[in-house]
């Protein structure tokens, strides 16, 4: 064990961390990195959850939707911190504030009532322009966080690996990897879920990051579309082929479904889904410099040590 794993735990010994969102990609990984820590982990889970059973610490069954539920969870398990990494999974607007505000909400009540001292939130960089509902959500929630008395770590992270790995299997049965446009309409710094979650807990320990809104990155330089694939191919020894998807096709898309989302929900959700589509096409994952009026890849923080291009490699030796 290392002198910092060994500070680690000494940190954490006896405090309880209550983790919501444990059953997603980052919240497994951010409840082992507790575990490791030696915190008392108490993950808070929806009935029916799958795959929850192998995570590390106490389960509690809750819908956090059910405020007073919720309470009663909080006083039962005396949490010292909560660390929050649910998120809405389609993006759609409904959803978006059900879960991105209302149950992150729940959550801060539930532990302004309890004795939390520190609420680690696990939001996105994509905020920072807001034009979607679940970024609107976000923000919302991020400003009750803020005026709460709790002491606040808001972490907003770039984009991560397993969102930049969909096309792994088709470019490697001779597929092209399709790009936006040509490849260069935006850049990010991808994280992994392990540096991620490390970042995360770390906040846990770290009086600096108390009171603070934290964009991360992983290792750069940051990357476009175009690179990603290029990654793929050299990692595969074949020729790059490329296709280019045009970025006007979300536009109309959503247009024509805007023109019916009043009176439709499912109208309503195509139309968002187009306009989700549209901005990861054309918005980089990146901080925003207000001067300059762009994307900045030296403002960017970056952490961790797992690379792209390791995670890549690792896939594709476990891909027939």
């Amino acid at each position: 064990m290392s002198e910092n794993d060994d500070t680690r735990r000494g940190s954490s010994a006896g405090r309880c961390v209550v983790l919501a969102g444990s059953t997603g990609t980052i919240g497994r990984a951010v409840s082992d990195c507790l575990a490791a820590d030696g915190y008392d982990v108490v993950r808070l889970v929806r009935q029916g959850s799958k795959g929850s059973g192998s995570l590390p610490g106490r389960e509690v069954v809750v819908d956090l939707a059910d405020r007073e539920a919720l309470e009663a969870a909080f006083k039962a398990a005396r949490p010292n911190a909560v660390i929050s990494c649910i998120a809405s999974r389609s993006g759609e607007p409904k959803d978006a504030w059900a879960v991105d505000h209302d149950a992150n909400v729940n959550l801060l009540r539930a532990s302004e009532g309890s004795g939390v001292d520190h609420f680690v939130l696990l939001s996105a960089i994509c905020v920072q322009k807001p034009k979607l509902a679940f970024q609107h959500a976000k923000l919302a929630f991020e400003a009750k966080l803020v005026a709460s008395p709790i002491d606040h770590t808001i972490v907003r992270p770039t984009a991560f690996f397993k969102s930049l790995s969909g096309q792994i299997g088709n470019v490697r049965r001779g597929k092209p990897f399709m790009v936006f446009g040509n490849g260069e309409l935006t850049r990010c710094k991808p994280i992994s879920d392990r540096d991620c979650a490390r970042y995360i807990v770390d906040c846990l320990n770290s009086p600096e990051r108390r009171g603070q809104v934290l964009p991360i990155g992983g290792p750069g330089p940051a990357i476009t579309m175009h690179e990603q694939g290029a990654l793929l191919f050299d990692l595969l020894g074949k020729e790059p082929r490329y296709r280019s998807v045009p970025v006007g096709m979300f536009s109309v898309a959503a247009a024509i479904f805007g023109l019916a989302e009043r009176w439709s929900d499912w109208a309503a959700e195509k139309a968002e889904y187009a306009r989700i589509g549209r901005y990861y096409a054309t918005e980089s994952m990146l901080v925003w410099d207000e001067k300059a009026a762009e994307y900045s890849a030296e403002a960017t923080p970056e952490c961790g040590s797992d690379t792209l291009r390791d995670h890549y490699a690792q896939l594709l030796s476990l891909t027939p």
